[in-house]
């Protein structure tokens, strides 16, 4: 049973991925690519579609980004989209939320299919965090989100929690607390470009990075680096 999860899942994500590009590339015009008021024609294009159906996009996004993370997909190219498509505000609601219930799904697949493969593969790695996390599952879990998941790829940190049998509550709500930070970040880049494809009539890379709309976000995320790196050395740096 476990071996026909495996290929279902990995099909669904195949699957899922292909239809994804598909849709992407259809709608891209490959050749005009290093014309920047062709990405001004498409910011109006999207501001418009978007604005027009604004509930039935948000639905569509969230049904996505639920499934894209359940099947081991990244997170950040999705927080960029959001906010270019939502905005900063609801850009960061919509893909926490969508986010941690996608990777709340992922868990709850891998904690009842495959269990014993996650504690083969990762047990060991990670012994020395298991007892911090039976400790207080909700705190460090949430630490955990916050400091970056200590550089673990993000469908893995999903799983992580099968080693020490976390609660599907507490393991929803500190992985929707810890993302924020960061999510809004992203999320606010994703939206100083859009605002920035929108008002200039050409592309600078300096001017791009000294847009507020950029250089702010991306302060912020140098100083949530250093705030995540003094929490991880005080919580998780394990002798």
């Amino acid at each position: 049973m476990s071996q026909k999860i495996k290929i279902f899942l990995g099909i669904s994500y195949l699957l899922i991925l292909c239809i994804f590009l598909y849709f992407i590339f259809s709608l891209i015009e490959i050749t005009r690519l290093n014309d920047f008021s062709y990405y001004k024609e498409l910011q109006f294009n999207l501001e418009n579609y978007i604005g027009k159906n604004i509930v039935i996009n948000l639905m569509f996004f969230f049904i996505f980004s639920i499934i894209w993370v359940s099947l081991l997909g990244f997170g950040s190219p999705l927080l960029i989209i959001s906010g270019i498509l939502f905005g900063k505000w609801l850009g960061t609601l919509i893909s926490a939320v969508s986010i941690s219930l996608g990777a709340l799904i992922l868990y709850s697949i891998a904690d009842f299919f495959f269990r014993d493969f996650v504690k083969k593969v990762f047990e060991e790695r990670f012994s020395k965090y298991i007892h911090l996390f039976k400790k207080n599952e909700f705190y460090y879990f949430f630490a955990y989100r916050f400091v970056g998941g200590l550089g673990v790829p993000f469908g893995i940190q999903n799983i992580l929690p099968v080693l020490f049998n976390m609660g599907k509550l507490n393991y929803l709500f500190s992985s929707f607390l810890g993302l924020i930070p960061s999510f809004f970040i992203f999320n606010t880049i994703g939206s100083g470009l859009n605002e920035f494809i929108k008002y200039e009539e050409s592309f600078s890379f300096v001017a791009f990075i000294m847009s507020k709309q950029i250089y702010l976000p991306i302060s912020f995320f140098v100083i949530l680096m250093i705030l995540a790196g003094l929490i991880r050395k005080k919580i998780f740096n394990l002798k």
